[in-house]
């Protein structure tokens, strides 16, 4: 395939914004920061507890926002505990100096979803969340929510992450149909493309041992964000069964891990992302962490798709979600060019022919 005009950033062309200065950061790349088609965002030196959330608006800037409404400032130098129910701003290391021509979009990172904390990309005279508009040059600054854990987290943590896209790179529903016919999408005879996107329904007919997913604990132990399986499951999950239902009731101010009954693949000409379904079909929210790099669930040889796992919450009442209910859509976008190394090629991802899988941070 052909490089596009229009389309999301690869590795490549992420690499060439530090080269050319439009992307600056105040040290060295991480080695494994540039993904596919995203960059990880690091975490300054210090974070600002604030009263609120707030959106700065057209006219003000951040720093003159925290200068209101902060708390007190927490060094995170030698790392620190962000306290659930608590709202945190942080400066990040990257700085952007974006082309006319280029806007850019922000997600949590998958295990930041997957840990129910609740993040937000903020610019200056931002009008809008994780919404980076074409031509921006300023600072980044990350809204930090803990909802479930208390956790640890230090200057050059990565909880986030970035795209860059140059014009209009979505698929439309023709497109998208004609590319789920040739490379197959979603695991599904008879896909339901609507709104640009590909629904996804959720599994809660279980493994061959009934398991549909796991509700997180109050009251545990801090997770450190940046330490790979060093917390027991069982002392910050409830495993939950199906026990011969197909149905699970969502408890209000509750954090469930469950899967997608499809699985997804994402071709390497492609990156997707999730998407809400519907905000009337019911009262919850699924997928905290939207972004599918290029690559994901895809197996050259032979075998495709990975299942999506997805974070849920309730809103204010209980909800009943029945096995096969459609909870979320997968839109997808072209890509200015495959990138040079593809999700699970390599790269040492976490989450590639998953499963119900909960975070990296966690161990049997």
């Amino acid at each position: 395939m052909m490089a596009r005009n229009t389309g999301i950033l690869a590795d490549r062309a992420i690499a060439a914004l530090f080269e050319t200065g439009r992307l600056t950061s105040e040290r060295e790349l991480d080695v494994d920061q540039i993904q596919p088609a995203s960059l990880d965002l690091r975490l300054g030196s210090h974070a600002f507890r604030v009263r609120a959330s707030f959106m700065p608006g057209p006219s003000h800037l951040v720093a003159d926002k925290l200068d209101r409404l902060k708390l007190h400032v927490v060094d995170l130098s030698e790392g620190a505990v962000l306290e659930t129910g608590c709202v945190y701003i942080v400066p990040l290391m990257e700085r952007l100096d974006l082309p006319e021509d280029m806007s850019a979009s922000a997600n949590p990172k998958s295990s930041t979803g997957r840990l129910d904390i609740f993040t937000r990309v903020i610019t200056d005279r931002a009008q809008e969340f994780d919404k980076i508009p074409a031509g921006y040059s300023g600072p980044l600054y990350l809204e930090i929510s803990p909802r479930t854990f208390p956790i640890v987290v230090r200057r050059g943590s990565r909880l986030s992450q970035i795209r860059f896209r140059v014009g209009q790179a979505l698929l439309t529903e023709p497109e998208l149909l004609s590319l789920h016919e040739t490379e197959t999408l979603v695991a599904s005879k008879k896909p339901n493309i609507t709104g640009g996107g590909i629904a996804l329904s959720i599994d809660l007919a279980g493994d061959k041992e009934g398991l549909i997913g796991y509700r997180g604990k109050h009251h545990t132990a801090v997770v450190d964000v940046d330490k790979k399986a060093q917390h027991d499951i069982f002392d910050f999950w409830e495993p939950l069964y199906s026990r011969g239902r197909t149905e699970i009731i969502l408890d209000p101010d509750e954090f469930y891990i469950l899967v997608s009954r499809e699985a997804v693949h994402v071709p390497p000409h492609y990156a997707a992302e999730m998407t809400p379904f519907d905000p009337l079909v019911g009262e919850f929210r699924v997928h905290y962490a939207g972004f599918f790099d290029p690559g994901f669930g895809h197996a050259p040889a032979g075998g495709r798709g990975s299942r999506a796992v997805l974070e849920v919450r309730s809103h204010e009442v209980p909800f009943i979600l029945e096995d096969g209910q459609i909870v979320g859509r997968l839109i997808y976008e072209h890509m200015l060019e495959q990138p040079s190394s593809l999700y699970g090629s390599g790269l040492g991802s976490n989450y590639q022919a998953q499963g119900l899988k909960l975070s990296k941070h966690f161990r049997l």
